[in-house]
């Protein structure tokens, strides 16, 4: 299940979920939590959508399908959240990757202070995993550092962290999992050019789609991992901004 919002460039948000869980086998059942105004380049406005309507959706495709994993991107508002928690806590078994979309990479805002808030206090403790990209990973955490700062969301009750380093430089992405009694594991793939418009959303989807496969947590991180390194590789120029992974090219293992 993906609860995401809609972006109109087709580059990320919910569209760029449903691409990613399709490609690696699975079915998407997606609840659009929340409207932008966005193209390849930034976002400019959004508007949540009702947290009542979320809520009788959630226990509409519950009643009627299985649900192996659960995928958050941008929320919207916080009453959104609180909603999502309460459906988790009759659904506990349910692994949940959550992708704390704060900030467009363009710098346009994507959640305001009490759905951080409520992130941070209701949500990320529920979460099996927490896909922060740099930017967001200092905001949440407060720290520069980005293991001081996982650490810290972990101390607050986060099961683990992978720290995203896709908003880097150098010559390698490395994406590093942080978790409360084990040394930090560590992904590496060659960076590809600048910046790319919706790679977060597909990591983060891909990883749901894996853990919906029965994947352990290393394994969904190797195979998200490659997937987008490999939709990178054949990104679209969509639009005037950021190229688009391809999602819907062929992709094996």
């Amino acid at each position: 299940m993906i609860l995401s919002g809609l972006d109109p460039s087709g580059g990320a948000g919910i569209q760029a979920d449903i691409q990613a869980i399709t490609a690696l086998g699975c079915h998407p059942l997606p609840v659009l939590t929340c409207l932008t105004v966005q193209d390849t380049r930034n976002v400019y406005g959004a508007c949540a959508v009702d947290a009542e309507l979320i809520r009788k959706q959630l226990d509409c495709v519950a009643a009627d399908a299985p649900i192996h994993a659960i995928k958050t991107g941008a929320l919207g508002k916080a009453d959104v959240v609180k909603v999502l928690v309460e459906f988790l806590g009759k659904h506990p078994n349910i692994p949940v990757v959550t992708d704390p979309v704060i900030k467009a990479a363009g710098g346009g805002d994507l959640a305001d202070e009490s759905l951080i808030r409520a992130m941070k206090e209701l949500l990320f403790s529920r979460a099996d995993m927490i896909t922060p990209n740099g930017i967001e990973l200092a905001l949440l955490g407060g720290s520069d550092d980005p293991a001081e700062a996982a650490h810290s969301l972990i101390a607050a009750g986060c099961q683990s962290v992978l720290a995203t380093g896709g908003h880097g430089e150098g010559p390698q992405i490395t994406n590093t999992l942080y978790t409360r009694d084990v040394a930090p594991l560590y992904w590496h793939i060659e960076r590809v050019g600048g910046e790319y418009h919706g790679t977060g959303c597909t990591l983060a989807a891909s990883i749901a789609a894996g853990r919906a496969q029965g994947l352990s947590q290393r394994a969904a991180i190797s195979q998200a991992q490659n997937f987008v390194n490999h939709a990178i590789l054949h990104a679209l120029e969509v639009g005037r901004g950021q190229p688009v992974p391809d999602r819907g090219i062929p992709w094996e293992q």
